[in-house]
């Protein structure tokens, strides 16, 4: 899979971060894929499955060979409450549930979604070996995991046969607050993993706007960060646009995910890093968030 620096990151059509006009969504996914985007990650759990709704009507108009698409398995909800289920039955019950509602035959990755809240072992023992059993059975290409920590998929790859994780989806650890990804993708590249990161706003966190009021990072990381983002609108370069150039930068991170429910924030962001990141100002906003850089939290 050779995959798009940008890719379509659709948990925004759940209505995660705002409510959204359904057509916005739709025409932001039409939008994406006619400007060269070729990668769309999904999970039931976005928007408790409506995410994955609103997709498939998009993609119902979509010439299936122009994007790859993941979706996830194990972490669910409804009815306003988060639930989990790691267990090989529900796995594959699940992916052929979400075939149904993207109105596709099959899908590119398939992950195990957030595996921190997961027996790690369960998921080593029971939920990867039904990903490959879908993989046999033609409805999934590949299988990946997915996680806040970083740890956890070292962990996990070290523990399954070889090949068996053939990707990585990593979020707010590629982004100008937090580098941590780096210090995984020696292991990641040998062990033939891909890497695949999300959240290059950190959440809200590197944005003009500040975060919601639901995000979970410490408030003196959030401090520097608003710091960061005015003395960036002093130098009239909006954060928004150095944030998507840092994390597109780098070769050996394949393919970025963002999220949006509207047109122009997909083609503002393609114009974004359609030039580099100027150097000094990314010192310089490094610089600003100073000790709160790495600084994480738990997932949520």
């Amino acid at each position: 899979m050779r995959l798009s620096a940008l890719s379509f990151g659709a948990s925004s059509l759940g209505g995660v971060f705002h409510d959204l006009r359904e057509q916005d969504g739709i025409e932001a996914v039409y939008t994406a894929v006619e400007n060269g985007i070729n990668f769309i990650d999904v999970s039931p759990y976005y928007g408790y499955y409506k995410a994955e709704k609103v997709l498939g009507k998009a993609l119902k108009g979509i010439d299936r060979s122009k994007y790859y698409l993941s979706t996830k398995v194990g972490r669910y909800g409804e009815d306003g409450h988060n639930t989990w289920d790691y267990s090989a039955k529900r796995a594959k019950e699940s992916l052929y549930e979400s075939l149904e509602r993207l109105n596709v035959d099959y899908v590119d990755i398939i992950n195990v979604h957030d595996i921190e809240f997961a027996d790690l072992n369960q998921v080593v023992n029971e939920t990867l070996p039904a990903l490959l059993d879908l993989k046999k059975e033609g409805v999934a290409k590949h299988v990946g995991i997915t996680d806040l920590q970083l740890e956890n998929q070292k962990w996990v790859i070290e523990h399954v046969p070889e090949g068996t994780v053939e990707s990585v989806l990593s979020f707010c650890h590629y982004c100008l607050c937090d580098d941590k990804l780096l210090d995984f993708l020696d292991f990641f590249e040998a062990h033939g993993v891909g890497v695949i990161n999300a959240s290059p706003l950190s959440m809200g966190l590197l944005t003009q706007r500040g975060v919601p009021d639901w995000h979970p990072a410490p408030k003196p990381l959030v401090e520097a960060c608003r710091k960061a983002a005015e003395y960036c609108k002093e130098q009239n370069y909006p954060i928004e646009k150095l944030a998507m150039q840092y994390s597109t930068g780098n070769s050996r991170v394949i393919s970025t995910l963002f999220s949006t429910t509207k047109k122009e924030n997909v083609l503002k962001n393609i114009e974004f890093i359609s030039e580099p990141a100027p150097e000094e100002l990314v010192e310089k906003v490094r610089e600003i968030i100073g000790d709160q850089k790495r600084v994480s939290w738990a997932n949520t």
